[in-house]
Parts: C-alpha cells; structure tokens; sequence
C-alpha cells in the first residue's frame, strides 16, 4: 500500500526489514544500544559484528533518541537505532514521536533518500499496536510536510495482524485520492 505527500512516497509492506535495501532501517533499540532479541536481534544475526561495535562506541542514547551507524552486512547502506518507549515508563506517545521525528531528521542530515521503519515498542516493550500506528504515521505525514530530502518512507510490519492495523490507519490519515 503506497500514499503520496508532495514527492514524498509512504509505503507499508508485511516482512522482514533486514531484508529491505532502503539506504537505512530502524532498528527499535534500547538506550544501552545492546542488539538483543526482536528487531535488534534479526539486524545483528544478519548485519554481522560490525553493527554492534560501532554501537557501543557510540555508548547509547536517550529514550526517544536516535543514532546511525553502518549497515554492516544487511543491504540497507545504514541502521537508525531509535529508541522508543517501554509501557508504563510514562510520556510513551511522545517519546514514540520523538523516536520517529529523531530517525527522520537522522536520515535527511545524512541526505538519505529511504527508510524504513519497524513498529516500534510493539514487541517486548509492550507498546500498543494501534497507538503505534497512530503515532508514527501521523509523525511522517506532519514531517513530510516540511523540507524532506527522502523520498521513500517504508514501515514494514512482521506479521499480517499489524500490517492490517497500519493499513486501517493510514487509511484513514491519507484517503486514497481519485485520480
């Protein structure tokens, strides 16, 4: 499913983002920057050592941050380590936006053209699918909005059950036009 801002492209997509050969992903990070389980686990098995090296040189970053490092062995050029909000830790919805913004202006001070983002704090740090969708997306389209080098926005979800719940948001924030 894909909508148009100005020149900007949102696409949603169900699968693995480690797959994806946008010039960056996301990887839904802690603040230690530890690659563990979930999404950080997938880029690290698949993104080689590299990956996690330069994350600890850079040491972590705040909830609601945002950090880049290499793609290591992934076909994405760049991994966006943002840092979204565990359930219950209190400001989750902005610190989400936050997560999201911070990615976004990331990838235009590196004059990126693509992104692409999981559904982030959905896994084990329990965040609502339906509030994530609500967020996220209403944060691209506010940014893409503005002054965006990037053409290409991609939030891959890993099972059907969350596509469906972006899908139904998107819907709703960006109508398909008539042409």
């Amino acid at each position: 499913m894909k909508r148009k801002i100005d020149h900007h492209v949102i696409e949603l997509v169900q699968g693995d983002i480690t797959d994806l050969a946008t010039d960056a992903i996301v990887n839904a990070a802690n603040a230690q920057l530890i690659l563990g389980g979930g999404v950080a686990g997938a880029i690290r098995r698949k993104g080689g050592p590299t990956i996690q090296e330069e994350c600890n040189r850079i040491g972590g970053t705040f909830v609601g941050g945002a950090v880049i490092t290499t793609g290591g062995n992934l076909k994405a050029k760049h991994v966006i380590h943002a840092v979204g909000p565990r359930m219950g830790e209190g400001d989750e919805d902005t610190k989400l936006r936050n997560a999201t913004v911070n990615s976004l202006k990331l990838a235009d001070k590196h004059l990126l053209k693509s992104i692409a983002f999981p559904a982030i704090s959905t896994g084990i740090f329990g965040y609502p699918v339906d509030r994530c969708a609500e967020i996220m997306l209403t944060a691209t389209i506010e940014y893409l909005k503005g002054q965006s080098g990037l053409d290409l926005v991609i939030f891959c979800l890993f099972d059907r059950a969350t596509y469906g719940v972006f899908e139904q948001t998107l819907n709703r924030l960006l109508p398909e036009q008539a042409e």
